[in-house]
């Protein structure tokens, strides 16, 4: 544990965008296919904590909205791309998503979780909100690119965020910056737990 919380509480646009960037190094794979949620789904199981995020297509017309389109749970190494607008919300993700064991790390959980109740019930179990722990360490931004550059000292590129998540196929460039926003929730939370919070 490092001996003192040097965590400022705001952190500017500006300041945000002079930082380096910081993005997922590991394995991503795309799950598109029913055939290959169970094999997935157990990867993860296995695993003691795993980011998560969701990504929706964007609509610019007002009273259209979409469902949750793509769903990413990613390990320090491997992260999986589960696109919800081409399989189920099947039993072996509600499963990982109700399970007290697998830590799941987000930034607006409640929001995510919303979402992926419009597609089907399921109770939530294990999940961290980085939005409600950041002010334990005198952190007063919300957003995941402010905690990002608060915590890591690194700027989340946000260069992909209203692409369209329903493409047949999503780009190098979406799948990185997906893997990327939820690996990065568990590197902030691993850094809080070795910063001491503020008295």
């Amino acid at each position: 544990m490092s001996t003192e919380n040097r965590f400022t509480d705001k952190i500017s646009n500006e300041e945000t965008a002079l930082l380096p960037a910081i993005e997922f190094q590991g394995e991503i794979r795309l799950v598109e296919r029913e055939r290959d949620i169970e094999d997935a789904c157990q990867y993860l199981m296995q695993q003691p904590i795993v980011g998560f995020d969701t990504e929706t297509r964007p609509s610019f017309q007002q009273g259209v909205t979409y469902r949750v389109s793509l769903l990413q749970l990613s390990s320090a190494d491997r992260c999986y791309l589960f696109r919800l607008n081409k399989i189920p919300l099947a039993r072996p993700i509600l499963r990982l998503l109700e399970s007290r064991e697998v830590l799941k790390v987000g930034a607006d959980v409640a929001g995510d979780l919303r979402s992926l109740r419009q597609l089907r019930r399921f109770h939530d179990g294990g999940f961290i909100d980085l939005q409600a722990l950041a002010p334990e360490w005198g952190i007063g931004e919300k957003s995941l690119r402010k905690l990002s550059a608060i915590v890591l000292g690194m700027r989340v590129s946000k260069a992909q965020r209203l692409s369209n998540w329903e493409a047949a196929t999503l780009t190098p460039k979406q799948q990185l910056y997906a893997a990327t926003d939820a690996w990065v929730c568990t590197q902030i939370y691993e850094r809080l737990q070795h910063t001491p919070k503020i008295k």
